[in-house]
């Protein structure tokens, strides 16, 4: 079980429902570096827009890996802000860019000209770069696009809104498309617990990343299954999933990690302790 966690959950401190400020947020991470769990990347998600406001509250004898998030919303041209954003890392002797993250809206529409934007954005980088469709049902027209680039792409399963919450089928298609055309995946919003359920305070139903994994394991057995993925989305039962999970073989494992690279996760200490409670693990 433990290869199936390893290097599972980016820090996304920053943002939403937790949204620590800059000092909080980098103070955690000290802490979680200090710890090296091995389910945490030890990656740290920043806004490009909010790159200096980080660097404002660093330590000289701080290192961040950050994955570098670019959104459609902010000022100028986003290959501009991207490429500004990436030189000010390299320039930082206390940063590393890890990897980027990229709304494909902020380059236009068309997943034909936003990809090659994003790639022109980041050449030379040598980061891996996953691209956000506008919504799940876009994944097959940015896949086609990213075709043979190396492009990974990424999946939003939630959010501040009811609407960013995708349905079991749409997360199931979006993860069978990436295993038929080896397209590695990273998720992001929602999955703030192990299992599915609803929250009463929000009126939300969650994903829970054991069932991603687990819908992971399944698409990347048999992409053409669309059913047995979402019927692993769905399920609500923890034991259900624990057994499942456990049962995998090596290579499953081997093959579902490299379809579902990481999450973000705005807590960082509650995948740990669900993962422990839940799978007597880690």
């Amino acid at each position: 079980m433990s290869a199936l966690l390893a290097g599972l959950v980016d820090d996304a401190g920053l943002f939403p429902p937790t949204a620590l400020d800059p000092a909080e947020a980098v103070a955690r991470h000290r802490r979680d570096r200090a710890a090296a769990h091995p389910m945490h990347t030890l990656r740290f998600l920043v806004p490009v827009g909010r790159l200096e406001e980080i660097r404002a509250v660093l330590e000289p004898d701080d290192r961040l890996r950050l994955g570098l998030i670019l959104s459609a919303a902010g000022p100028g041209d986003p290959g501009a802000r991207l490429r500004a954003a990436l030189a000010t890392v390299a320039a930082d002797d206390r940063l590393e860019t890890a990897l980027v993250e990229a709304e494909s809206a902020a380059f236009g529409e068309d997943p034909a000209v936003a990809v090659p934007a994003v790639l022109a954005a980041t050449e030379g980088s040598g980061v891996p770069v996953f691209l956000e469709p506008a919504a799940p049902a876009g994944i097959d027209a940015l896949l086609a696009a990213a075709d043979r680039t190396g492009t990974g792409a990424k999946l939003r399963c939630g959010g501040v809104r009811a609407d960013l919450f995708p349905s079991p089928a749409e997360v199931a298609h979006v993860l069978t498309a990436c295993a038929r055309a080896g397209v590695p995946l990273k998720a992001t919003a929602g999955l703030h617990h192990a299992v599915r359920h609803h929250d009463p305070g929000t009126g939300f139903t969650h994903h829970g990343y054991l069932n991603l994994l687990l819908a992971a394991a399944r698409a990347a057995a048999d992409p053409g299954d669309s059913t047995g993925v979402t019927a692993a989305l769905k399920t609500t039962d923890a034991d259900t999933l624990a057994r499942e999970l456990a049962a995998l073989t090596g290579p499953a494992v081997t093959a579902a990690r490299a379809l579902l690279v990481s999450y973000g996760s705005c807590s960082t200490a509650t995948p740990v302790s669900e993962a422990r409670t839940l799978l007597d693990t880690v």
